[in-house]
């Protein structure tokens, strides 16, 4: 299989918002009302919303692709660009996406070791996500990656209070 990844660019903002929107109304659509569902993607994908994101020097984004189709793409932050105030020592992966007709094809691991190589790069000794509660394949992939819950926070689905998991990974450990 042919994976390659490319880091995102303002001008790829269009292209961004239209597969962020896909790929998590995939992955969430079924667990959550419409009405909030459609509130979420309104907002989070709204087109300056993603400019606003690409824009920022703390985050970056990059497509992968399979062959010449957009596969997924990952997020990550660092500094004050993170969700959560985990400080300069740490680079947060935000998201990583795929689109359902390129999973189980080691696409998600294939972006989460681009993310671990980023942190490794920029001398980042944690990695950590906040992940569903409810989300329980993806809880188990991280806990295989060596991660561990550290805590929760909120995430807000339209006007629904869910739960994340903040699940922490320390590279300065020989084995990551």
């Amino acid at each position: 299989m042919n994976i390659s990844i490319r880091k995102c660019t303002v001008e790829d903002a269009q292209q961004l918002q239209q597969i962020g929107y896909e790929t998590f109304d995939e992955t969430f659509r079924d667990q959550n009302s419409p009405e909030n569902m459609n509130a979420y993607l309104e907002k989070a994908f709204d087109l300056n919303q993603v400019q606003q994101e690409l824009s920022n020097a703390l985050s970056q984004f990059f497509f992968v692709y399979v062959g010449d189709n957009l596969a997924g793409y990952l997020k990550v932050n660092t500094g004050d660009a993170q969700s959560e105030q985990m400080g300069d020592e740490a680079l947060e992966i935000e998201r990583i996406y795929v689109r359902s007709s390129f999973q189980k094809q080691g696409i998600g691991k294939y972006l989460f070791d681009k993310a671990i190589d980023i942190a490794v790069q920029n001398g980042k000794p944690t990695v950590w996500l906040g992940v569903w509660e409810k989300n329980e394949n993806a809880i188990a992939f991280y806990l295989r990656q060596g991660f561990v819950q550290t805590g929760a926070h909120s995430f807000y689905m339209g006007d629904e209070e869910q739960t994340d998991f903040i699940m922490v990974k320390d590279l300065s450990a020989a084995d990551h």
